[in-house]
């Protein structure tokens, strides 16, 4: 059944969402502190059996200059420098098996899959740890450090999507400027984030994307991720403006305001985990150009595979190869 508001209402919603004043020079100084540490990006082959395709295991600095890992994957005896797509992961997720997700190297483009840290052993793996402080927390990352925005998980999440952009533009494989990010749910959300945080990207693809307008999907829907922030505050009362405050640091409706790259998004009405309205928050905050598809009877699958096929056609106007 449909989940969310009516689709011409969806299409005219704006967030509630309040920017904090000290936005951009939070981010500001979190990048630039994460720049500082320095480091460089590592690739080693990796002996697939695979004939098409050419792999690397990744490891690239992140927040604060942690190792992240990553999959590098290349078209075999293409010539270079080649567009790149870096793409980011689902809740729960990892960067998976070596021989998962080859669709973007097998169309032509270098692809960076991103692994997320602490994350990882729900649906695929992952063999990035994550550095943040022990505290009170419902079960899985969204309230991980949740009261304070320094410490918030996510603050190191999308440091690390923004290290990884500055990673694939150091291989000799790439073309530094023509690279897009992409992600499905949280990795769409990811994939905002560091639209709003890198302003030279050459395309955005984000498929109902998590992460966004916080106040209102936090109230409508009873689903997971969302729900281990109402669990949290449904036993630390009164922690609301707190956590909210920290939230309205990692929505994505702010980042999309600052995003000018040509963005793809995909909605679906009958989407439990991601209210449609909370996708079409960021959409209709988004600065650059931008077109949605909205599936109107499908839930957080989206359009599957016809997604893909539209991202592949996106992709391609956009970074040629």
């Amino acid at each position: 059944m449909f989940t969310d508001l009516p689709e011409d209402e969806l299409r005219s919603y704006r967030s509630t969402q309040t920017e904090p004043a000290d936005f951009d020079a939070f981010w500001q100084k979190t990048l630039a502190e994460a720049r500082a540490a320095g480091g460089e990006a590592t690739a080693v082959p990796v002996p697939t059996g695979l004939t098409t395709v050419d792999t690397f295991d990744v490891t690239f600095p992140g927040y604060a200059g942690e190792p992240v890992r990553a999959w590098l994957r290349l078209p075999r005896g293409a010539g270079g420098p080649l567009p790149a797509v870096v793409q980011y992961v689902g809740y729960g997720g990892g960067r998976g098996h070596v021989l998962e997700n080859l669709v973007w190297a097998s169309a032509g483009f270098a692809h960076l899959q991103m692994d997320t840290r602490g994350q990882g052993s729900v649906w695929s793996r992952g063999d990035t740890p994550d550095s943040g402080p022990a505290g009170p927390q419902v079960p899985g990352v969204m309230t991980r450090g949740i009261e304070d925005p320094h410490g918030y998980y996510y603050r190191r999440l999308f440091t690390d999507a923004v290290r990884a952009v500055d990673a694939v533009r150091t291989l000799p494989a790439v073309d530094p400027d023509r690279v897009a990010v992409m992600g499905n749910s949280q990795g769409g959300g990811t994939a905002l984030a560091a639209a709003g945080l890198v302003p030279d990207l050459a395309a955005v693809v984000a498929h109902v994307p998590f992460l966004c307008d916080f106040p209102r999907a936090v109230v409508v829907t009873d689903a997971h991720p969302f729900r281990e922030i109402a669990d949290y505050l449904a036993v630390h009362r009164g922690r609301d403006e707190q956590v909210h405050r920290t939230l309205s640091y990692m929505d994505g409706v702010h980042f999309a305001a600052r995003a000018t790259a040509p963005a793809r998004f995909s909605a679906a009405l009958m989407d439990q985990v991601v209210p449609p309205s909370t996708v079409f928050a960021a959409h209709n905050a988004y600065a650059g150009p931008k077109q949605i598809d909205v599936w109107r009877y499908n839930g957080h699958e989206a359009g599957g595979p016809d997604d893909d096929e539209a991202a592949l056609r996106f992709l391609r106007r956009h970074l040629g190869g």
